[in-house]
């Protein structure tokens, strides 16, 4: 018997080589922390390591090809969603640096298990094989599952870790049911040769494949906090440290649809109406509850975590109308909505203390009239995440709307029309409490950083430039999304 081993071709892996030395490396210090100056080298470890992964993925623009017997994939689709997952890693960072330190969380695990999340992310978005996307949906997955719970003594914080554990697990449970029962039909785990049985002729749908489809969207749906999967998304996102809520509202919501998108779109476009039935039904009902939820939610964390599940709905429009052409959408849009949720809820961590974590609504009262600029900066994020023109949110949802317009999805579009403008209620009412209601509390100074500063004006900065000009980062992803056609 002949062994073949595999090419080893590590050069296109530095990326992803980056980040685990990074980890390793920020473990390792510490391990070896003996004075208290080695903290500062432990938190600009993730930040370092972020940027230069970041510049050698740009370096892997246009290199298209498969490594490790096809385990691996270079193209621009796997490069996009690897580039924002790292700028989400630098922004989380950024906002981490005081808050860590003030809510007495663990240094050296928690910026650890941050660089071990992002890797899982860009393993998950850079594979057509259902192997490779498991690993990496686990090695993330489990990542958060503690990075929910590192809030030393609060109890939330704990009981956020324990039920995004046993949900979680239920998810991938039905994931990986999911994958072996599409490999149980058709004898493949690589999504593209799955798409070459089903075009083949040779294959008849049977109703053990039509689970598994049925069991990837449900997992997929879980990730991404899609109705009726969604159960956990409020109290975890309530009960984790901010800046993780930050990180999982954003990070995980890009890789999940990043690898949902790649699976959808590559293996079962032959399934195309079997599909877009399902997910035109998750659109609506992920737009609608969360919409109406968040109407009812006096608190900003909770509010915005209905929120994201509403954005969710958005996104599944785009991919519901279906049309590979046209779904370079999801990429813009998921780009667009991390940088004003990162934003949204750096705002609502460096407005507490801690103890004292300020998320009420009526800790907002009066705020422009005390801090003027956190107050600017905040109704920015809410009327981006609202859809509000020349913001980046307006564009997001014009280009979703039209897309399921163009694609004759009429009813689609009035739903996410009506969605909009109810959405529109809930955040004007936290700009109300801002800028007309006066302050009904003392809420104390602003806990800032520098680093939450340069994270909050570069997401004022991307909202108002992926606003105003929106083509370059389209095209970008009309290239990333080439790998479709």
């Amino acid at each position: 018997m002949v062994v073949q081993i595999p090419e080893m071709d590590f050069g296109w892996l530095i990326p992803e080589i980056v980040i685990t030395v990074f980890a390793i490396a920020t473990l390792l210090l510490t391990l070896l922390r003996k004075k208290n100056g080695t903290w500062f080298l432990v938190e600009a470890m993730p930040l370092i390591g972020a940027i230069i992964a970041l510049y050698y993925t740009f370096q892997l623009w246009n290199g298209n090809l498969d490594i490790f017997n096809h385990l691996y994939t270079i193209d621009n689709f796997g490069v996009f969603f690897r580039g924002v997952v790292l700028a989400i890693l630098i922004l989380v960072t950024l906002l981490s640096y005081r808050y860590v330190d003030r809510e007495d969380m663990a240094r050296g695990e928690y910026y650890t298990l941050l660089l071990f999340g992002t890797l899982g992310m860009m393993i998950m978005v850079s594979s057509n094989n259902f192997i490779t996307i498991f690993i990496g949906l686990e090695l993330m997955s489990i990542s958060i599952y503690i990075l929910c719970g590192l809030m030393g003594g609060n109890a939330k914080s704990v009981e956020a870790s324990l039920k995004y554990f046993l949900l979680g697990a239920f998810a991938t449970a039905f994931l990986l049911y999911g994958m072996a029962l599409i490999y149980g039909t058709t004898g493949m785990l690589d999504i593209r040769e799955i798409a070459g049985y089903l075009n083949s002729g040779n294959f008849m749908a049977t109703p053990t494949f039509m689970a598994g489809l049925a069991l990837l969207i449900v997992g997929f749906g879980f990730k991404t906090a899609s109705v009726p999967f969604h159960m956990w998304t409020p109290d975890v996102y309530e009960g984790a440290p901010t800046s993780i809520t930050a990180y999982m509202a954003t990070g995980v919501k890009a890789a999940a649809f990043g690898a949902f998108l790649r699976v959808l779109y590559t293996a079962f476009h032959p399934f195309l109406p079997g599909w877009t039935f399902m997910l035109w039904i998750l659109a609506v009902a992920t737009m609608t509850l969360g919409n109406l939820t968040a109407l009812r939610q006096n608190d900003v964390k909770r509010m915005l975590a209905y929120s994201s599940i509403a954005h969710a709905g958005y996104i599944l429009i785009a991919m519901t109308v279906g049309d590979r052409s046209l779904s370079s959408t999801v990429l813009y849009y998921l780009l667009v909505y991390s940088f004003m949720t990162i934003g949204a809820f750096a705002i609502v961590m460096i407005l507490g203390r801690k103890g004292f974590p300020n998320t009420g609504i009526e800790s907002y009262a009066g705020l422009a009239g005390r801090h003027p600029v956190i107050a600017a900066a905040m109704a920015v994020f809410l009327l981006s995440l609202a859809g509000i023109p020349p913001l980046a949110g307006f564009m997001g949802k014009f280009y979703v709307l039209t897309d399921a317009i163009r694609s004759g999805y009429y009813w689609l579009a009035v739903i996410g029309v009506l969605n909009s403008v109810v959405a529109v209620y809930y955040y004007l009412r936290v700009i109300m409490y801002m800028y007309f209601k006066e302050p009904e509390a003392e809420i104390g100074i602003p806990d800032f950083s520098i680093g939450s500063t340069v994270a909050i004006a570069i997401s004022v900065a991307a909202v108002f430039y992926l606003g105003i000009f929106p083509r370059v980062f389209l095209m970008i992803a009309h290239s990333s999304t080439n790998i479709f056609m």
